[in-house]
C-alpha cells in the first residue's frame, strides 16, 4: 500500500492524505485503466501487501514471475510504516531483474469496482506508475496490472546501509503497524506461496 506524505502533497490536518476527488490526472489514468479492461477479466500481480491483503475475491490465483522488474523495500513510508520523525518503508516494484509474485483473476464484472477500490488503496497521491505487464505462469502468460515505482521518484530511497535498515527495523511505525512487522509479514507470505526472497531475508536480518 502507497504511503505519501513526504512528497509535499495535500494532506488533512490530522495527517491523512486528503479524501477529496481525484485529482484529473488520475481520474484520467483510472478511466483509461477502466476502458482498457472493460468487459474483461481483469488479472493483478500482488508482489507485497497484496499476497496476504488483497481486499478483492479472485477468481482464480497463480504463482508468477515478471521480468524487467524486482521487488525491493525502497519506498519511503511516513504514514503507514513510519512518521514523519522516523520515516519507515514499503515495498515497491523498481526496474531490473524479475519478481515472483501471484497474479489473480477478477471476473468482469467486478472489474470495475475492483479497478477503483485499488486505485483508492494504491494511488491516493500518484507515486506509483500503474502498469501492464506479462507475467508468466505454469497455464501461460497473462498481461496483469501492477503498481510499479520509477527510481526517478522522490520516494525511491536510492541505496539505504545495513546501519540505515537496522535504525528502521528498531523504530519505523506508522497507523498501520511497523516497518519489521510488514517486512516479516510479506517474507512469511511469500514462504507460504513457495517463494523464498533471499534479498529480502538478507535484509531481514538486519533485524536480529
Amino acid at each position: 500500500m502507497t504511503d505519501t506524505t513526504h512528497t509535499g502533497k495535500t494532506i488533512d490536518k490530522a495527517g491523512e492524505p486528503s479524501t477529496s476527488p481525484l485529482t484529473p490526472y488520475r481520474s484520467d489514468l483510472l478511466e483509461r485503466f477502466r476502458a482498457e479492461a472493460a468487459d474483461q477479466d481483469l488479472w493483478v500481480f500482488g508482489y507485497a501487501s497484496l499476497l496476504w491483503r488483497p481486499e478483492f475475491d479472485a477468481q482464480e490465483q497463480h504463482a508468477s514471475r515478471v521480468w524487467g522488474w524486482h521487488r525491493a523495500l525502497k519506498m519511503w513510508s511516513r504514514l503507514n510504516r513510519g512518521s514523519p520523525e522516523c520515516p519507515g518503508l514499503v515495498f515497491a516494484l523498481l526496474p531490473g531483474g524479475s519478481c515472483q509474485g501471484v497474479v489473480y483473476r477478477v471476473a468482469p464484472n467486478e472489474t470495475d469496482e475492483v479497478l477503483r477500490r485499488l486505485w483508492a488503496r494504491e494511488m491516493p497521491m500518484d507515486v506509483y506508475t500503474p502498469s501492464w505487464l506479462t507475467c508468466q505462469t505454469a497455464q501461460g502468460p497473462v498481461k496483469a496490472l501492477a503498481f510499479t515505482l520509477p527510481r526517478s521518484s522522490p520516494s525511491f530511497t536510492g541505496h539505504l546501509p545495513a546501519e540505515t535498515y537496522r535504525q528502521i527495523f528498531q523504530q519505523a511505525s506508522g497507523r498501520f503497524g511497523s516497518t519489521i512487522d510488514y517486512a516479516r509479514q510479506t517474507y512469511e507470505s511469500l514462504k507460504a506461496h513457495g517463494i523464498h526472497d533471499r534479498a529480502l531475508a538478507a535484509l531481514l536480518r538486519h533485524a536480529d
